[in-house]
């Protein structure tokens, strides 16, 4: 039998498109792990929340393995990544409707779901606090 793909980013990509249609601000709950890249400043409690409204992010591309897009973090721009496997939900910060996943275990970078070595080497970069 053909193993199908996630329905996730599909719903994601759903709920994403709704909210903006009806005037809310959609925001996705974020379980960090190690190969999310969000500020770690705003992490509390392992999760962080993210504004993925039009107008607070830029180049938003909701792919099917993960979440991309700038935003400012106090006045500072940064680049961020969150793997599929680390979305919680999304949903309208106005009315709190949307929809919420169970978080997916953190994978190694260099295995797939499959547990087979993917054919490239690329690792993803990590961020690390500099006192």
């Amino acid at each position: 039998m053909t193993a199908f793909t996630s329905t996730k980013p599909y719903m994601i990509r759903a709920i994403h498109e709704w909210c903006i249609d009806n005037g809310c601000t959609p925001h996705l709950l974020v379980a960090v792990n190690s190969q999310t890249r969000v500020p770690l400043a705003y992490v509390k409690a392992g999760e962080i929340v993210l504004n993925l409204n039009y107008s607070a992010t830029k180049d938003l591309h909701i792919a099917n393995d993960a979440i991309t897009f700038s935003a400012r973090f106090g006045g500072v721009s940064q680049n961020l990544f969150v793997p599929m496997s680390a979305v919680r939900g999304i949903f309208a910060r106005e009315n709190g409707q949307g929809m919420f996943f169970e978080v997916e275990p953190d994978l190694p970078p260099n295995l797939d779901v499959n547990n087979e070595e993917k054919a490239t080497s690329t690792k993803k970069p990590t961020l690390t606090i500099v006192k």
